[in-house]
C-alpha cells in the first residue's frame, strides 16, 4: 500500500498529519533519508504487530509528503526513514526504529528502556566502538505511538486575562506538587490537569493573589535511561518527547484525545478566574540525549539538521543534557515557532518561559546574538510577539551567562537579583552576626529598584526583571534558612548534583527543626518574601513559598515525584501566619501602583520643591553619602518611593540587615506630613490596620527586620 501522491504544488504540505476527505495529508522533514514510511498500528497494539506501513511518494524541499487513505481520528501511527547511516557525517537512519511525528498533537504510550529503543547497539556489555555500529532490531514494541487527535473545542467566551507584566504576580508551580494532596480535590483528579483547574485550586490561587501559573514543562517528556536505572523517575519535565503534545500522565482522562481536551479546560477555568498561563518551554534539547541516546524521532529521521553536531558527528552540548536543538537550521527553527503558536492559537496559552534561552540565540560561531534568527521572528510575530515571553539567561555553553542581554519585549530572570537579596538577608547577617563586613547595602539598592544597571538599554524598563528568590531548581525559600549544604542523597547520585553555592544560612542548626532558632528562621523567611514583593520589576513566587514548605534540604528534587516534592497542606500555626502574611504582601502589590512601575525611577527632582522620585536614607534619616554606600558594614536602608508626582501615594521600605537593633529615624522630604506602619517582619501576621507613628521619636528596629509605611501627603 501506497500514499497517493498529491498535486503537483511549489512548497510541501504543512509538516504533521492533516485530515482530509477519505484519509489523511502526512508531511514530515527527512531532508537526508532515501525513503520514509508512514507506519499505522491498532489501537491498544502495543506489540506492533497491526503494522501497516505506507511509503511516502512525494519529496520538496526535504520534505516528505503524502495522502494516507483512510487515516483519521483516533488512529495510532509512527514513522520509519530509511537513509545513509554514516555516524561520522551525522547521518543515523535506520529504519528498523519506530519514530514519533515531531508534530504529534498526541502520544500514547512509555518508552521502554531496552536496547531495541537505541539506533545503534547497545547493552549492558557496550564498547565505545558500538556506537557507530547500526542495531537492526525492530524498535516497535518498546517506543511510544504518536495519535491523530481533533483540535476542536469549545472555548465559549474565553478571552485571555492579557494583563500587564508591571501587575503580574507569576506562581512557578508543578501540576502534580501543588494538587497531589491539596484537600477537596477529588483523589483521581489529584496530579492532574483537571486538578489544576478544580474550584479548590483556583480558590487558593485567587485568595492568594497571584495572577499567573508559570506551569513546570507539560510538553510530554520521558525519563532519563540513567534516572530509570536508579529507580526514580524525571519529575520535572526538562526531558521533551513531543513538543505538540501535552503529557499524558497529568491528565485524569487516560485518552489522547481527552488529555488534550482537559488540558484546554483547565486553561479555560484559570483564564474565567483571571489566572494567565505561562508554559515552561524546553526547545533547547530533547529526550534524545546524545549520541549514545536512543533514536526516537528526530535523530532518526534528519540527526544533521535537528542537532548541533561537531565536524565528527557528535553532539555539541550546551545543554548539560547530551544534545543541543540546532537553530541555525531553517527546519529546526519552523518546528520551535509552530509548536509555540499552536500552544497559543490552539490552547489559548499566555506566555512562555524558555529554558536555558541562551541556547536558542548561539549562532554560527557558537556565540550568543540577540539579534538571532530565532530570536528575531519572536519579537516580530504577530501571535508570538503578543504573549508573555520570559527568558532564563543562561545555558551551560562558553560565555553562557547573559542576564540582561536578551532583546525587548523579553523579561528575563534576574539571578542577580536573587542572589543579592539571600545574601543581605542572610549570609550576610551571618557574617554581620560574626563581627564580619558584608557587601553592604549598594547593590540591595539596585536590585530592589528594578536593576536598572541590568536592563536599562533598549528602554526596556523593570518590567524586564522575573525579580525571583527560590525557583523549582535549587533550596526553597524555607530550606535557604535552614540549611547549609544540600542534602540530596536519595537523588541516589552521592550528593554530586545541585549546586553548592546556595547563598543560604541555616541560623545556627543545620536542618528543620521546632524550637528557638526557628522563630528567627521565620522572620528571615517573612523578609525574603517581603522584599520580593516590594521590589520594583516582576515578581515570580516559587509555589509552596509562600507558608515555607520544605524538601528536606533537597536543592535538585527533579527525580522526586513523591512527598518531598508534593506539598504538605497540615500547616503548622507559623505557616498559616507565613500564608497570611503572603496574602496581605502581594494584596499590598496590588494596592499601591508605586511598586509597580514600567519605567525606571530617574532620582531626580519631579517637584519644584526638589521632591524626587526615588530618593535613600540611613538609619538616621539622613541620605545616603558616598561614603556609606560603599561601607561593607552598613547594614539599613530607607528606600522612599514617591508616587505623588504621577498621583498615586508613596511608600518607604526600611530594610534593616543586622544581627542586632538600631535605632531608626524616619526622613522627612519635602511636603511629608507622616507616616503608617504598614507592615513589619518582626510580627508573626500582618496587622488588621495601619499604624500611625510619630515624626519626632526614634523608633526600635528589631534585628534582621523589614518595614513598609505610607508616607502621607507628599507633594
Amino acid at each position: 500500500m501506497f500514499a497517493r501522491s498529491l498535486p503537483q504544488r511549489d512548497h510541501p504540505p504543512a509538516p504533521g498529519v492533516t485530515l482530509v476527505e477519505g484519509g489523511a495529508e502526512v508531511c514530515v522533514y527527512a531532508g537526508h533519508a532515501k525513503g520514509v514510511e508512514v507506519c499505522l498500528f491498532e489501537a491498544g497494539d502495543t506489540r506492533g504487530e497491526s503494522e501497516r506501513r505506507v511509503p511516502l511518494r512525494d519529496r520538496l524541499y526535504g520534505y516528505w509528503f503524502g495522502f494516507v487513505p483512510e487515516m483519521g481520528l483516533g488512529q495510532r501511527y509512527g514513522l520509519r526513514a530509511a537513509g545513509p547511516w554514516s555516524p561520522h557525517e551525522g547521518l543515523r537512519y535506520n529504519p528498523a526504529k519506530l519514530l514519533l511525528d515531531p508534530y504529534g498533537r498526541a502520544i500514547e504510550g512509555e518508552v521502554n528502556w531496552t536496547p531495541e529503543v537505541f539506533g545503534h547497539r547497545a547493552g549492558s556489555d557496550l564498547r565505545p566502538e558500538d556506537v557507530h555500529q547500526a542495531d537492526d532490531r525492530n524498535s516497535a514494541a518498546y517506543v511510544p505511538r504518536s495519535v491523530v487527535i481533533n483540535d476542536a473545542f469549545d472555548w465559549g467566551g474565553d478571552q485571555p486575562p492579557r494583563r500587564p507584566l508591571s501587575r503580574s504576580v507569576l506562581y512557578e508551580v508543578h501540576i502534580r506538587n501543588l494538587t497531589m494532596r491539596l484537600p477537596g480535590v477529588p483523589d483521581h483528579l489529584r496530579g492532574t490537569y483537571a486538578g489544576l483547574a478544580h474550584p479548590v485550586t483556583i480558590d487558593y490561587l485567587t485568595r492568594l493573589g497571584v495572577t499567573a501559573v508559570e506551569l513546570l514543562p507539560v510538553h510530554s517528556f520521558v525519563s532519563e535511561p540513567e534516572v530509570w536505572r536508579r529507580g526514580l523517575v524525571n519529575h520535572w519535565g526538562y526531558n521533551t518527547l513531543g513538543f505538540f503534545a501535552p503529557h499524558a500522565r497529568y491528565a485524569a482522562s487516560r485518552d489522547p484525545q481527552g488529555a488534550l481536551d482537559e488540558f484546554k479546560g483547565m486553561v479555560k477555568l484559570l483564564h474565567a478566574a483571571g489566572i494567565e498561563v505561562i508554559l515552561d518551554v524546553v526547545y533547547n534539547h530533547t529526550a534524545e540525549q546524545s549520541v549514545r541516546g536512543a533514536t526516537l524521532c528526530w535523530r532518526g529521521l534528519d540527526n544533521r539538521a535537528y542537532y548541533r553536531l561537531d565536524g565528527r558527528g557528535d553532539d555539541i552540548d550546551v545543554t548539560g543534557c547530551g544534545n543541543t536543538l540546532d537553530v541555525r537550521h531553517l527546519v529546526t527553527v519552523r518546528m520551535i515557532l509552530d509548536s509555540l503558536r499552536y500552544w497559543v492559537t490552539e490552547c489559548h496559552i499566555d506566555g512562555f518561559r524558555f529554558d536555558l534561552a541562551v541556547a536558542l540565540g548561539r549562532g554560527k560561531n557558537d556565540e550568543f546574538d540577540p539579534d538571532h534568527p530565532l530570536l528575531i521572528a519572536l519579537r516580530t510575530d504577530p501571535v508570538l510577539s503578543q504573549v508573555k515571553n520570559i527568558a532564563e539567561p543562561w545555558d551551560l555553553g562558553i560565555q553562557g551567562w547573559r542576564t540582561g542581554q536578551f532583546p525587548p519585549p523579553f523579561a528575563e530572570w534576574n539571578d542577580r537579583y536573587r542572589d543579592r537579596v539571600r545574601t543581605f538577608w542572610l549570609t550576610d547577617l551571618a557574617r554581620n552576626l560574626a563581627g564580619q563586613p558584608g557587601h553592604g547595602v549598594q547593590d540591595l539598592a539596585t536590585r530592589l529598584a528594578g536593576s536598572a544597571d541590568i536592563f536599562h538599554h533598549r528602554d526596556r524598563g523593570p518590567i524586564a526583571s522575573i525579580n525571583f528568590i527560590a525557583a523549582h531548581d535549587g533550596f526553597t525559600a524555607a530550606d535557604l534558612t535552614a540549611y547549609n549544604h544540600k542534602h540530596n542523597e536519595v537523588n541516589r547520585e552521592d550528593n554530586r548534583d545541585g549546586a553548592d553555592n546556595n547563598c543560604s544560612w541555616n541560623h545556627g542548626i543545620e536542618g528543620q527543626i521546632d524550637d528557638g532558632v526557628s522563630m528567627l528562621r521565620h522572620r528571615s523567611l517573612r523578609n525574603l518574601l517581603g522584599t520580593l514583593l516590594l521590589s520594583t520589576g516582576v515578581p515570580m513566587l516559587n509555589a509552596g513559598d509562600e507558608f515555607g514548605r520544605s524538601q528536606q534540604g533537597n536543592n535538585n528534587a527533579y527525580c522526586q515525584d513523591n512527598e518531598i516534592s508534593w506539598f504538605d497542606w497540615n500547616l503548622k500555626p507559623w505557616q498559616e501566619d507565613l500564608l497570611a502574611t503572603t496574602r496581605f504582601l502581594i494584596k499590598l502589590r496590588a494596592d499601591y501602583p508605586v511598586l509597580r512601575q514600567r519605567l525606571f525611577f530617574s532620582g531626580g527632582a519631579v517637584h519644584l520643591d526638589g521632591s524626587k522620585d526615588l530618593e535613600w536614607f540611613g538609619a538616621d534619616g539622613r541620605p545616603m553619602t558616598l561614603e556609606r554606600w560603599g561601607d561593607a558594614h552598613t547594614r539599613t536602608l530607607q528606600m522612599l518611593l514617591n508616587g505623588a508626582w504621577h498621583g498615586h501615594e508613596s511608600l518607604l521600605v526600611v530594610c534593616h540587615g543586622d544581627a542586632h537593633e538600631a535605632q531608626l529615624t524616619l526622613p522627612r522630604p519635602p511636603g511629608l506630613t507622616g507616616y503608617e506602619l504598614l507592615w513589619d517582619s518582626a510580627r508573626e501576621r500582618p496587622p488588621e490596620r495601619p499604624v500611625p507613628v510619630s515624626l519626632d521619636d526614634p523608633t526600635t528596629l528589631l534585628a534582621a527586620s523589614l518595614r513598609v509605611y505610607r508616607a502621607d501627603d507628599l507633594t
